[in-house]
């Protein structure tokens, strides 16, 4: 196999010289010599057997095949920088990639802040995120498959989790569903004639145990779905206030009622192992960019 006869420094010369308009600009950026700047040029051409670059008064510009030829090298030009870049990551103990397990409750404009965070501080690390429902917290935990979890936990458990958050959970309706047509405050009889919309893991066991009179439940496997029954008016459910904010902004959905608590709250936790936390700088900076788009770091 050949090898190539121009080199990327050459090629970056000519991409330099063509931002900064001039050889004297270039040579300062590149911390060069105009002249070496020059040689540069000069051996790329030569090489090419094309003329890349016109100089007008003490302007450079690219010919038409300089044009096409320095636009398909840019790209190679910028690979080539995110290479060394990662390889200095490398160097650096800096992961090419996370995982990360999400509850699907966690408020998703906080979990995008801090992947966003994350991002400017490594911007060659992959996140593989995965959303789980509660029911699934327990099994991914003793997997340890990822990185970091975000998720919830049972009491004798929470000691092992940095606490995040309380997600609050509403009982909405669609805006026209019969229940908003009863006196208030709604009771525990009222609701049973009214499916419950609820979420649940494809491998949480299936029951039917509804007493006379009470209405089927229907079961989704993710928060999005379950809303979207409810604003069609298949029935009610508890939702993350998060996620129903907008649809209840709208009218679309309205909160009910009841004669019992009308907020439920889950608590989700931070679970990674010691040994990432103390010695992983990776790990390290994501957690702390989610600590600190919960409001928990200053």
């Amino acid at each position: 196999m050949a090898l190539p006869r121009t080199t990327l420094e050459q090629w970056v010369v000519l991409q330099t010289v063509i931002e900064q308009g001039s050889f004297a600009q270039a040579a300062t950026v590149l911390n060069r010599s105009q002249s070496s700047v020059s040689y540069a040029l000069s051996g790329l051409q030569e090489r090419l057997g094309l003329p890349l670059l016109e100089i007008t008064g003490r302007k450079a510009t690219l010919t038409e095949q300089g044009r096409a030829l320095l636009a398909q090298a840019a790209p190679l030009i910028s690979s080539f920088l995110q290479l060394e870049h990662r390889a200095a990551g490398l160097r650096g103990g800096v992961r090419t990639e996370l995982s990360l397990v999400v509850d699907s409750v966690f408020p998703k404009n906080l979990l995008f802040r801090a992947l966003k965070c994350f991002q400017q501080q490594f911007p060659d690390t992959q996140v593989h995120l995965t959303e789980i429902l509660r029911g699934e917290s327990p099994g991914q935990l003793n997997e340890r498959s990822a990185d970091l979890y975000l998720t919830t936990l049972a009491p004798e458990n929470a000691i092992h989790g940095r606490f995040l958050l309380d997600v609050d959970f509403v009982p909405v309706a669609k805006s026209d569903h019969p229940l908003l047509q009863l006196p208030v405050p709604l009771s525990a009889e009222d609701l049973a004639r009214f499916p419950l919309i609820t979420v649940a893991d494809r491998r949480s066991p299936r029951s039917d145990n509804r007493a006379a009179g009470q209405a089927a439940n229907w079961t989704f496997t993710t928060v999005e779905a379950a809303m979207e029954a409810i604003s069609v008016g298949v029935g009610y459910g508890w939702l993350p206030l998060g996620s129903v904010g907008p649809a209840l902004e709208s009218g679309v959905l309205s909160r009910l009622t009841l004669s019992a608590r009308t907020v439920r709250q889950t608590a989700l936790y931070m679970v990674m192992d010691k040994e990432s936390q103390n010695f992983d700088q990776t790990v390290h900076a994501l957690s702390q960019s989610i600590l600190a788009a919960c409001g928990l770091l200053p």
